[in-house]
């Protein structure tokens, strides 16, 4: 590992030589690869050096309690000597993890899909709740949101809604809530006062371009409607409204939010797109789980992943069991608590698979 770090150093100081260097800096491409290139390595070499620094200071402690009679420098010593071998082993934890293969993915923005599942006019108003959750959460890390297309109920509620959210990392940060979400409360709409129990399919996409899924017109059949609104009535007097069907797959993507038929067409294949990416990711991630399964979770969109207790004002996450009292701040968008401790969890799982 000290070898790998070493050369990474290496290669950073080499880095940095060729963007001072006169002929690098006329070429823009050179030098916006060495810009990435220097941006991604510069964290490890920063907490390499630091582990440098910690290991120079331990040898020369030992040094002195080595030849030193001086017993005032060797109590100076003996505690610079301690406070290395503290450190060292934190910093080289925290090198590890920064070690371990990057998803591609993870710098990516994110189509958030929500439907409402068993419960009704009570899932569909938890649906809404949740796309508050995440677009408040894109808003406290200065996040853009854009609707993409959204199927609302008469009273608010959400069957199915798909949303982009632009900014750097998304997808790092919201990709293990994919899954069903529970919401335990007394809905309402419920007279009765009683606790329902209702259900909420999440699936969290990395947004994908055209030259990483190429999709062949062929595969597709696109039907063109009115659009309708909420009860029924007619929102569009054209036929604006796009349908496109994957054939292959079977995939079906409608988008009716724009008045014009060319933009709801792009967000639909914006969204299919994304969709058969995921597609293709699953299919990859069942090869894997089949001889390893992560304790975070597979995204299996049928993995029953947190529940929202109103009752008793907490959240709990099944797969790392973590359970907090603070449900109203989660439903505010404040989530970074439950995914840094998701994140912590995959980071740990990852590291024993390294380690076996």
């Amino acid at each position: 590992m000290i070898e790998k770090l070493e050369a990474i150093y290496q290669r950073f100081k080499e880095i940095e030589k060729n963007m001072t260097d006169p002929n690098v800096i006329s070429d823009q491409e050179k030098m916006t690869q060495l810009y990435k290139d220097n941006a991604e390595l510069s964290p490890i070499v920063e907490k390499y050096l630091e582990y440098k620094k910690a290991d120079t200071a331990l040898k020369e402690a030992n040094e002195i309690l080595a030849t030193e009679t001086d017993a005032e420098l060797k109590e100076m010593a003996e505690l610079e000597a301690q406070e290395a071998k503290e450190k060292m082993p934190a910093v080289l934890e925290e090198l590890k993890i920064m070690l371990l293969p990057k998803n591609p993915d993870d710098e990516k923005n994110v189509i958030v899909e929500i439907r409402g599942g068993a419960g009704g006019d009570e899932a569909a108003l938890f649906g809404a709740d949740l796309m508050r959750m995440y677009t408040r959460y894109a808003e406290r890390n200065n996040w853009k949101t854009e609707m993409l297309s959204s199927n609302i109920t008469d009273i608010g509620g959400v069957k199915e809604v798909s949303f982009l959210l632009q900014g750097k990392g998304a997808y790092s940060r919201l990709k293990f809530e994919s899954g069903v979400h529970r919401v335990q409360r007394i809905p309402t709409t419920e007279s009765g006062g009683r606790i329902h129990t209702s259900t909420v399919t999440v699936a969290v996409l990395p947004e994908v371009g055209e030259v990483e899924v190429e999709i062949n017109q062929n595969d597709l059949r696109i039907d063109v409607f009115r659009a309708g609104g909420p009860g029924g009535q007619c929102v569009n007097t054209t036929d604006s409204a796009v349908r496109i069907t994957h054939i292959p797959t079977g995939l079906v993507v409608s988008c009716q939010d724009e008045k014009s038929q060319h933009k709801n067409k792009d967000k639909a294949m914006k969204i299919l797109r994304s969709r058969l990416f995921d597609l293709m990711l699953e299919q990859q991630n069942s090869e894997i789980a089949s001889q390893r399964k992560s304790q975070v979770g597979t995204g299996d969109r049928s993995e029953r992943i947190r529940t929202y207790n109103f009752p008793q004002g907490r959240v709990t996450d099944h797969r790392i069991g973590l359970t907090i009292h603070r449900l109203e701040g989660v439903l505010d968008g404040d989530l970074d608590e439950v995914i840094d401790a998701l994140v912590t969890a995959d980071q740990a799982e990852r590291l024993k698979q390294a380690n076996e």
